[in-house]
């Protein structure tokens, strides 16, 4: 991607300078050199400029040392050289891609590495120092690296038949056996508006419901109607934190035979794949969005989208690739 072409030499850097001292035009020391003229006049137009430090006029040694300086400084940001690749990434980020699955897909697509996701990282902030702010296309948006800490209130006492996270098998720890899910409300500005997101930790596939309210009920009822449809071996067991809309989660036990357990108290990030996905998904779905307005259909775009998108952890798979796949599976073993 990009032009690729020889820089030029200390050796035709002098015949550059001989050359010119001899009064040749620029056409003509490019077809004494094998050179276009605009390489030419390109070279001298750089390196030829008056700065504090230098009268003016081209010097050979100068010229190289100067290109070897830019080389160095440019050799920092891939991108900048490169602005078909640059483009490539500017829209993946654009689709809501994070540098590491745009790096990971592009070396599983050509079977070699582009570009690393470490040399994107350092051009969006490159770019942002700039004022050009391409960290607002990261999936978080976030103006710096690291992770942004959080806290609240947790009323795990006002919640019955509570199971500890410390007590769900080993095999959903590791995320190696599927059927095992997260669950979280996503809430906005607007006072009553929310979704459902619900994330299968093996596959990372993501469903988002829209909620009429942050009450336990219809929020039992939502996740009851998502996972009857499901086979008994991809609806394990489902993870919460301790928020009061999931207290009515023994229904879901009751009726479907289904495992629930809770974080820790101030403890979300042990739920962490349906965390990660809310962050994600409020890059579509700001706070200050309003669900009235946007229909079912945006929604539904979405969250297709989002499972849609290759992720390291699955090989550079996509999370629908990886559920259809165990859910074939499970077909084949029934």
């Amino acid at each position: 991607m990009g032009h690729i072409y020889d820089q030029l030499h200390l050796s035709e850097r002098i015949e550059i300078y001989r050359l010119r001292c001899d009064g040749q035009s620029l056409r003509a020391i490019g077809l004494h050199l094998g050179r276009s003229t605009s390489t030419i006049s390109r070279e001298i137009r750089r390196n030829a400029k008056p700065t504090k430090a230098w009268p003016g006029g081209y010097c050979a040694a100068r010229a190289d040392t100067l290109a070897a300086r830019r080389r160095r400084w440019d050799g920092r940001f891939k991108l900048a050289r490169q602005p078909d690749l640059r483009a490539l990434v500017r829209d993946r980020l654009a689709m809501g891609w994070s540098p590491e699955q745009i790096a990971g897909r592009l070396t599983h697509d050509h079977g070699r590495t582009l570009i690393s996701h470490e040399s994107i990282y350092r051009f969006i902030y490159h770019r942002s120092a700039q004022k050009d702010y391409w960290h607002r296309l990261l999936p978080q948006a976030k103006h710096r690296r690291g992770r942004l800490r959080r806290g609240g209130p947790s009323p795990l006492n006002h919640i019955k038949h509570r199971v500890s996270l410390t007590e769900r098998p080993a095999a959903a720890d590791h995320r190696r056996q599927p059927g095992h899910w997260e669950a979280d409300l996503m809430l906005f500005a607007k006072y009553g508006q929310a979704v459902l997101v619900t994330h299968e930790r093996t596959s990372r596939l993501t469903h988002i419901v829209r909620q009429p309210n942050k009450a336990a009920a219809p929020v039992a009822d939502a996740l009851r109607r998502q996972f009857q449809e499901l086979p008994k071996p991809l609806r394990r067991s489902i993870t919460f934190d301790n928020g009061t809309e999931f207290a009515y989660h023994y229904r879901l036990t009751q009726d479907l035979g289904i495992k629930t357990y809770f974080c820790d108290r101030y403890a979300p990030w042990q739920k962490g794949g349906v965390e990660n996905a809310i962050g994600r998904l409020r890059r579509a779905l700001p706070r200050k969005a309003d669900l009235a307005s946007m229909p079912q259909s945006e929604l539904d775009t979405i969250v297709e989208r989002y499972n849609q998108t290759p992720r390291k952890c699955l090989g550079y798979k996509t999370p629908n690739e990886v559920f259809n796949e165990n859910l074939k599976r499970v077909a084949l073993q029934s």
